[in-house]
């Protein structure tokens, strides 16, 4: 059995938690889990009264993960609220902030995944080509803007709530060799975000600046579907090097694809290029190839538009699973098709200096 999140998380839940009585992952004690080549990271986070009391739990977590399959080095943190140091305030501030696209700290470029509408997969070819760049030796970021449909914790495997040691700076999480911050990891994963639209755009904005990113060669941005606020706060407040647009062949998709590209146009964002997902699908059963939502309308877009078409991505059954275990398929399964047609687009990125 291979290791993952949810083998780590089931050992973890044969801890019972002294104070609730149910045992610690339901308690919500578990946080920042992190599984990274045979090492696994948590910290339990309790309340400082009663840290002493949850020693033994702290050893025993760490005894349970230890004896699972492929598990080499466990650290367990035991770690306790303080109002010395709360979470960051992700609520938009009065302070004036800098006109004009400014360049974020320590990040080299910055690189967009947007679409024209939602389902085409956007958010999957963000997590793969982060995880495929960083493969390759990039130093890769990897920001979750959409907002209202945070899904990159789950598809890189990342748990918890980003530290913040002064209330202000935000501590990123980490895992496949990308570092990621997302909304997602400061809100439940089953509660929405009902917000107006200066809230939003303060929140992205904090997430851009606030967030202590480090040294990085490109930071992917997640952008939700649509052409709204996330995009023109992206564009205006921070400088971006260009934009991938992702669509399906159909033609509904497409339609919205052009208003995307349009949008990107009157923000003097360049486009990098097109990518097809969903292209094809070949059946496991009997290996018939049947191009589902039509083949080769992104194709003839890119010609269009003067542009590089960067990959023709298949519809395939294992995306969706890497993605749901928290390992995108370029970890997963590195040497798979689908894997490999990822890995050709970072490496075109890498060689063209795009990444």
């Amino acid at each position: 059995m291979s290791l993952t999140r949810e083998t780590v998380l089931e050992a973890l839940k044969t801890i019972t938690d002294p104070v609730s009585g149910s045992d610690i992952v339901a308690a919500g004690i578990v946080r920042a889990l992190n599984i990274e080549d045979g090492a696994v990271r948590f910290v339990l986070e309790v309340d400082p009264a009663r840290a002493e009391a949850y020693a033994p739990v702290r050893d025993a977590a760490e005894a349970k993960v230890t004896a699972l399959a492929g598990v080499e080095k466990v650290s367990a943190l035991l770690t306790a609220h303080s109002t010395k140091a709360p979470p960051p305030d992700l609520k938009p501030k009065k302070a004036a902030q800098p006109q004009g696209p400014q360049k974020i700290p320590g990040v080299d470029r910055i690189i967009a995944v947007a679409s024209g509408k939602g389902g085409v997969g956007k958010s999957t070819v963000s997590a793969n080509l982060a995880c495929a760049l960083a493969a390759e030796g990039r130093r890769v970021g990897l920001l979750d803007a959409d907002v209202y449909g945070p899904s990159q914790p789950r598809m890189l495997g990342v748990s918890g709530r980003p530290a913040s040691p002064d209330g202000k700076t935000i501590l990123p999480m980490r895992n496949h060799g990308v570092t990621m911050m997302s909304i997602g990891l400061m809100t439940n994963e089953d509660q929405a975000v009902v917000w107006r639209g200066p809230m939003l755009m303060g929140a992205l904005q904090q997430m851009m600046m606030q967030v202590q990113w480090g040294a990085l060669d490109v930071l992917i941005v997640d952008l939700p579907p649509g052409t709204g606020d996330v995009q023109m706060t992206l564009a205006q407040k921070a400088h971006v090097d260009g934009a991938i647009v992702v669509s399906t062949p159909q033609d509904v998709a497409l339609i919205d694809a052009r208003k995307g590209i349009d949008m990107f146009k009157q923000l003097h964002v360049p486009i990098v290029g097109l990518i097809e997902n969903m292209s094809t699908h070949i059946c496991s059963n009997c290996g018939h190839e049947e191009h589902i939502f039509g083949h080769g309308g992104v194709a003839a877009e890119a010609k269009k538009l003067n542009v590089p078409l960067l990959a023709e991505i298949p519809l395939h059954l294992d995306v969706r699973l890497a993605a749901d275990g928290g390992a995108p398929v370029v970890v997963s399964k590195p040497d798979s098709p689908q894997a490999k047609a990822f890995q050709e687009v970072a490496l075109g990125l890498i060689q063209r200096g795009a990444a």
